[in-house]
């Protein structure tokens, strides 16, 4: 299995969510497989990849057909719930961007 989410041709958007996990963390592994899984029956998601260091550092990169599909996963009112507990208990910080995908590379083969 493939740790890179498969890609339609650009445009697209992506939604970089980058934070550092404080030290309770109790309910985060659970929220997080919960999103994972309401966020692919969204309308306009296309995938998402992300990774986490030793240290608690982590990147997240959701992507999504449009700006619309964006805001209507930002407001979804268990994401909401997510956002809440997130800000609440477990990120230390966070900085959260979006950006417009308009080209793409794969190597060294192209697979």
């Amino acid at each position: 299995m493939s740790r890179f989410s498969p890609m339609p041709s650009p445009p697209y958007y992506a939604v970089i969510f980058s934070n550092q996990m404080g030290e309770d963390s109790s309910g985060y592994g659970a929220m997080s497989d919960l999103m994972a899984s309401i966020s692919a029956d969204q309308e306009g998601y296309i995938g998402v990849e992300s990774t986490r260091d030793t240290e608690g550092f982590g990147i997240t990169v959701s992507y999504w057909e449009s700006e619309e599909a964006i805001t209507q996963w930002r407001e979804n009112a268990k994401h909401l719930a997510a956002q809440m507990k997130g800000k609440m208990t477990w990120y230390d910080h966070y900085q959260l961007r979006v950006a417009k995908i308009e080209r793409q590379y794969q190597g060294p083969d192209g697979r």
